[in-house]
C-alpha cells in the first residue's frame, strides 16, 4: 500500500521516505485511519510487523504542534531498552522539532527526569513502574493526555506491570487509549478492562516462514503451574498411547519439583534426567530410559542441556515452553533421515507462555492445534489477595480511633502544573 493512502501530512510522507519506507505495512493500514480518528485500539500483530511505527506516526499526526507544558500522550513499555528505540522511532521520522519527548526508566537518580518534565514536554515514553513513581511524586502531570499508549503488552504482563499501568490510566479522566499486542489473552484482557470500554480490536497474523516439517502439534492452554501438573498427571496415567514419553521443563529444579508431584503410580515408572540429587530417582542418559522397559516417562531440563536423540521417544512434552523458541523447534521437527509418525509433541502454555508459542507457529509455518482440556482436569485457581478497604466517613463510629477530618490548611483547593510541582518539591527538599 503507498504511503499516500495512509493520509499522512506532506511531512510525514516526506520523513518516511528519507527513512527508507517504500509503503505502508498492513498493521498500519488497518490502523491508521483509527488511530487519527481517536478511537480506542486493540492492535495485534507479531514482532516486526511495524506496531511501533503506527502509533508513532499516530501520535505525531494527532499532537501536531508543542504548545503544552504537560504531556499529551503517554506511551508504556516494559524496559529502557524499548523505551530507547521508541524515542529513536520518534526521533527518525519527527521533523517538527516543536515536538518534544522525555524518556522514563530505571536509572541512578529520578531529579534529572523529574527536572526534564518540568521543562515541559509533549510526549512521554516510560516504562510503567517509573512513570508511576514520577506521577506520585508529583512530577509526571497527566491533566493533558489525550494519547495513553500500551505497546509489548504482553512483554509488560509478563513483567508484572499490570497494577501501575492501570492506576496511570484510572488517573487520566478521559483520552484515546491505543493497546500494541502480539497475543490476546485472559490477563490482558484483566488489565485493560479497567479502563478499555469498547475497543475495536485489529489483528494481522503475520507472514509465515518457511513452511517445516513437524510432528503433529497439540496445544493444552492452562492458566497455570499448578494445572499443568495436574494436566501431566492426568494424561500420562493412559498407558497404551503415552508408552516412551520426554517432558521438557526450563530448569533442573522444576523437573525435581514436577517428578515430586508425580502420582505413586507414575512417580514408579519415571525418572529425571541427570537429577540434582544423587538419592532421587533418574537416569545418567537417554539412552539409559530408552533401554528400561520399565521406564516410561523421563523429565528433562533444558538447563544446560546438550544435543539429544529423541529417536525411540513416541511423545515430546513441553511442560515449559523455552524463552528461545529455536530450542522447541529443533525437538519437533522430523528429521530428514526418519520417518515416524507415531511421534507427537504436546505444549503446555499459559497466557505469559503464549507470545512464544505464536513466535513458533510463525517460524514454523505451522500453527498447534488447540486440545480441549480433560473434563475431569482440576483446574487449579490462583490465590487473590485480600484488600483491606478502610472506611473514611467520618459519621462512622467504627472508622477507627485514627481517622480524623482534615484541617483546612492541609486541604486541597489548588491543581498546580507539573512543572509547578516539580519546583515546589525540589525547594521544600532544600529549604
Amino acid at each position: 500500500m503507498l504511503l499516500e493512502k495512509l493520509k499522512l501530512s506532506k511531512p510525514l510522507v516526506r520523513a518516511m521516505t528519507e527513512a527508507g519506507y517504500l509503503g505502508a505495512l498492513e498493521i498500519q493500514a488497518k490502523t491508521m485511519s483509527r488511530i487519527i480518528g481517536g478511537q480506542d485500539i486493540i492492535a495485534v500483530a507479531p514482532e516486526g510487523s511495524g506496531k511501533t511505527t503506527s502509533y508513532v506516526l499516530g501520535v505525531l499526526m494527532r499532537l501536531k504542534y508543542g504548545v503544552e507544558e504537560a504531556p499529551r500522550a503517554i506511551i508504556l513499555v516494559p524496559d529502557k531498552e524499548r523505551v530507547l528505540a521508541v524515542m529513536e522511532k520518534f526521533e527518525l521520522l519527527n521533523k517538527n522539532k516543536s515536538i518534544r519527548t522525555v524518556g522514563l526508566y530505571s536509572a541512578p537518580g529520578i531529579e534529572s527526569q523529574m527536572d526534564a518534565l518540568a521543562d515541559g514536554t509533549d510526549i512521554v515514553i516510560a516504562t510503567p513502574d517509573r512513570a508511576r513513581a514520577l506521577y506520585l511524586k508529583l512530577g509526571l502531570n497527566l491533566n493533558k493526555i489525550i494519547m495513553f499508549i500500551v505497546d509489548d503488552a504482553e512483554t509488560i504482563i509478563k513483567k508484572g506491570l499490570q497494577l501501575p499501568v492501570v492506576e496511570l490510566a484510572r488517573s487520566i479522566i478521559k483520552c484515546q487509549h491505543l493497546v500494541f499486542t502480539e497475543v490476546v489473552h485472559e490477563k490482558l484482557n484483566m488489565m485493560i478492562d479497567p479502563f478499555m470500554s469498547f475497543p475495536t480490536t485489529i489483528e494481522v497474523s503475520g507472514e509465515a516462514q518457511n513452511k517445516m516439517e513437524t510432528y503433529p502439534q497439540l496445544l493444552f492452554r492452562v492458566p497455570n503451574f499448578r494445572t499443568k501438573i495436574n494436566l501431566l498427571n492426568n494424561i500420562l496415567q493412559d498407558s497404551e498411547e503415552f508408552r516412551k514419553v520426554a517432558v521438557f521443563v526450563n530448569t533442573r529444579l522444576t523437573a525435581q519439583k514436577i517428578y515430586k508431584s508425580l502420582i505413586p503410580s507414575l512417580e514408579k515408572e519415571a525418572g529425571v534426567l541427570n537429577p540434582l540429587f544423587f538419592d532421587d530417582a533418574g537416569f545418567n542418559s537417554l539412552e539409559e530410559f530408552k533401554g528400561e522397559s520399565a521406564a516410561r516417562i523421563i523429565i528433562i531440563a533444558t538447563e544446560g542441556l546438550g544435543s539429544i536423540d529423541l529417536k525411540g521417544i513416541q511423545t515430546i512434552i513441553h511442560f515449559d515452553v523455552p524463552e528461545e523458541k529455536e530450542i522447541l523447534i529443533s525437538r519437533i521437527v522430523k528429521p530428514s533421515n526418519i520417518d515416524n509418525d507415531e511421534v507427537i509433541a504436546i505444549t503446555f502454555s499459559t497466557d505469559i507462555e503464549l507470545s512464544i508459542v505464536k513466535k513458533i507457529e510463525l517460524a514454523t509455518g505451522q500453527q498447534m492445534i488447540a486440545a480441549e482440556l480433560p473434563s475431569d482436569l482440576i483446574i487449579q485457581t490462583e490465590p487473590k489477595k485480600k484488600k483491606v478497604i478502610k472506611s473514611q466517613d467520618s459519621a462512622d463510629p467504627l472508622a477507627g480511633a485514627a481517622f480524623h477530618e482534615k484541617k483546612e490548611s492541609n486541604s486541597k483547593t489548588y491543581n498546580f502544573g507539573s512543572g509547578e510541582k516539580a519546583k515546589m518539591t525540589r525547594k521544600k527538599k532544600h529549604s
